[in-house]
């Protein structure tokens, strides 16, 4: 009797009752499911869910009956509502998708309200969604769903925000050659374009895409759109580079798509269509014209910064990269330029002047900013190979009274007898060392540097100095009002990256020669390189970086008011708590360290000869001097929460690498390696276990026989291996990435 009933109930299945192919895709759309994740999910391939949404097939056993029970659920999620609108609003018949009408769960005009602010994947599952009504949209905006936005926030009225559906959009195609944008807060967007040129238009036009400016005086963020495989080739670009276009980083010339812009007169900056591509028409009346393209599957994404964001499915990756924009800046490019590019968005050069005697308003130099011209760096400033270097016979290597060396920590030392007897190797790492760095530094702005012959020192005067430093002797220093006997041997010198101490007269930024002078000792310059006109130019962008950074750690668990103990706990794995924000927060970190490096961008490609300017230098943020004043007081402050702790506890380093330092302990915590009283509080002026930038996070643990090892395996030739490289991992074969 069983096997009859199995019979009947396959009968049953065989004719399981399934909404209209429209519906079906709206059903999907609205829960943000890929054909990918249905097809997997039913054992067919991604090319059969797409006939069945077209209408050109039907699902047969057995996957028909987990179909419809996949869609009656999706039904009761988002029910098709009637739309609120008058009746005498309502078109005469439903306008199919194609037209560019609204379908199903669209606003009267197809503008939803703004993106809300952007949460864990937690917070904005399934069971948190509303269904949106349906009705008839304006054919002059384009349709649109956000599965998570709330019936109450239905917009009714024609005039939407000019950046309504956010920065940026991730557009896929389906087999049928459909175009759905993934953009912010689950936002589902209907793309009519045919053509790239059409896509650039509509985007401009129609699609509501963009960011408001950081700055009064600044401009708004040009909308982004991110191409998927299917997108690029449905928009008649290769999926993937070819090897010739790869090694060139951009389309060859003569390409198909290259004369459609073209006949559409669209520009291209020089460098080209790459991974990032800008395609613009010239600003008229004020007005910009520019998208920005991204293309994940030509390496626009280095996994360095970004992880796997580029093989995140497309709701994924618009999550990831809207909540960056937001939180950050619509990304621009690696996150290397778009650090640098947040600065001048934070910072414009220039601002609009009061109305002269008719009435109009002209740009003008905007102080505090960097100015619109590029400077000449000082020559010790200068890298190697700089026009300003020219004169230097060929193959002359600069020497420490010749260049500014202000780099990060690279030191490490033998252990001693004392430290060999420990158990552990405890490292301890800096949270945002460089941007907390940059907070509250004084730097150059628009004007050049001064040479001056043997100046007196003046700490509020940003610049280099050169200046014997060789007398300060680290066995006694002054700390606070006391000086204090230390072994200066265990402590790398705070006046050079390697920890060596100096032995001559070298070139400094202010902040090193200010440290000298803080330690106890007189300090006599005999030439400097000064900026007379300075100010605070990136406490802003710190800021803007600080918050993006506390705002994301926040999310995945890690608050800024935890104790030592309790904040060692949400740590632990707290990457794993949502893997799209920790994408982000590697993010965030990579903006920073990139930006501050890109100040001193070097020259690349193979026609550049030394003494020959090189395309960076034309911009008015190609500033050594201040990439160096920020490496400068990162490593003072490295040093100085180094030099309180050892004061203190008699404890000091091994090993130093940037913003790492290595101590032995007899326990495998970093509480074993910093005091805290029952108050809570550690020694003023040390490491701060703590969320925020300037205080430190547990780095990782290895034993002293691993550390013994490692020095054997990698030492030799009096070379010290520096620990600190392979704290995190303990793997020689994968130091630690900075991340």
């Amino acid at each position: 009797m069983s096997e009859l009933f199995d019979a009947v109930d396959a009968l049953i299945a065989s004719r399981s009752p399934l909404p209209p192919p429209a519906e079906r895709r709206r059903l999907r759309q609205a829960h943000a499911l890929t054909l990918d994740e249905v097809a997997a999910a039913l054992d067919v391939r991604r090319a059969t869910i797409g006939g069945w949404e077209s209408g050109k097939a039907e699902p047969r056993p057995p996957q028909r009956e987990a179909y419809a029970r996949l869609l009656a659920q999706l039904a009761l999620l988002y029910p098709a509502v009637e739309s609120a609108a008058p009746a005498a609003q309502q078109p005469e018949a439903p306008a199919p998708e194609a037209s560019g009408a609204a379908g199903p769960g669209e606003t009267a005009t197809g503008t939803p309200a703004p993106a809300p602010s952007p949460v864990p994947a937690s917070e904005s599952g399934a069971a948190a969604r509303s269904p949106r009504p349906a009705s008839a949209a304006a054919p002059s905006r384009p349709s649109s769903r956000r599965p998570g936005a709330p019936k109450a926030a239905v917009r009714t009225h024609d005039a939407g925000p000019a950046h309504g559906h956010g920065p940026l959009l991730v557009l896929d195609a389906d087999d049928e050659g459909a175009v759905t944008g993934y953009g912010v807060g689950g936002l589902l967007l209907d793309v009519p374009a045919k053509s790239l040129p059409g896509l650039v238009e509509w985007a401009l036009s129609e699609a509501q895409l963009g960011a408001e400016r950081l700055h009064g005086s600044g401009k708004d963020a040009d909308p982004l759109l991110v191409l998927t495989e299917a997108a690029c080739e449905r928009y008649g670009l290769p999926a993937r580079l070819p090897e010739s276009a790869r090694l060139a980083g951009r389309l060859p010339e003569g390409h198909k798509v290259l004369g459609q812009l073209e006949r559409a007169e669209w520009q291209l900056t020089k460098r080209g269509f790459g991974p990032w591509a800008r395609i613009y028409r010239p600003a008229q009346g004020g007005r910009r014209s520019c998208v920005q393209l991204c293309i994940p599957s030509w390496h626009a994404l280095d996994d360095r910064a970004w992880g796997h964001a580029a093989q995140l499915g497309p709701a994924e990756l618009a999550r990831v990269l809207g909540v960056y924009a937001q939180r950050v800046v619509t990304p621009v490019g690696t996150t290397a330029v778009t650090g640098l590019h947040l600065m001048t968005a934070l910072n414009p050069p220039t601002r609009a002047s009061e109305p002269d005697a008719n009435g109009k308003r002209h740009r003008e130099p905007r102080p505090g900013s960097l100015g619109t011209e590029a400077l000449d760096p000082a020559p010790c400033e200068a890298t190697d190979g700089h026009p300003v270097l020219a004169h230097l016979p060929r193959f002359h290597v600069r020497g420490p009274d010749e260049k500014l060396m202000e780099e990060a920590y690279d030191w490490a030392r033998e252990m001693t007898d004392a430290e060999c007897m420990q158990r552990h190797l405890v490292g301890i790492d800096v949270n945002l060392a460089f941007g907390a760095a940059a907070n509250g530094a004084v730097v150059g702005l628009a004007t050049p540097p001064v040479h001056v012959v043997r100046p007196a020192f003046d700490a509020a005067v940003p610049g280099s100095w050169l200046v014997d430093l060789s007398h300060v002797d680290p066995s006694r220093v002054k700390i606070g009002k006391q000086w204090r006997d230390l072994d200066g041997d265990l402590l790398p010198s705070a006046f050079t990256p390697t920890g060596e101490r100096p032995t001559g007269p070298a070139w400094y930024a202010t902040s090193t020669v200010a440290y000298a002078v803080e330690l106890g000792y007189d300090v006599a310059p005999l030439e400097g390189w000064l900026r007379p006109e300075s100010g605070r130019y990136l406490d802003g962008w710190y800021k803007r970086l600080r918050d993006a950074y506390v705002a994301t750690m926040t999310d995945l668990g890690v608050g800024e008011k935890l104790g030592p103990r309790e904040f060692l706990d949400a740590m632990d794995g707290y990457k794993q708590r949502d893997p799209e924000l920790a994408i982000v927060l590697d993010a965030v970190k990579m903006t920073v360290k990139g930006g501050i490096g890109k100040l001193q961008e070097k020259a690349r490609g193979g026609g550049w000869k030394p003494g020959n300017p090189w395309p960076a230098l034309a911009r008015p943020t190609w500033r050594p001097d201040i990439r160096a004043a920020v490496i400068s007081r990162a490593r003072i402050n490295m040093h100085r929460k180094m030099l309180n702790l050892a004061a203190a506890t008699g404890r000091y380093p091994i090993a130093v690498l940037s913003d790492c330092a290595v101590y032995a302990a007899d326990g495998p915590s970093p509480l074993h390696v910093l005091p805290y009283g029952a108050d809570g509080k550690t020694v003023a002026g040390s490491f701060r276990l703590g969320v925020s930038p300037g205080m430190v996070k547990h780095e990782g643990t290895q034993s002293v026989l691993w550390g013994a090892e490692k020095s054997e395996e990698l030492g030799g030739d009096g070379h010290i291996a520096n620990l600190a490289r392979y704290i995190k991992t303990g793997r020689a074969d994968s130091p630690d990435t900075g991340k």
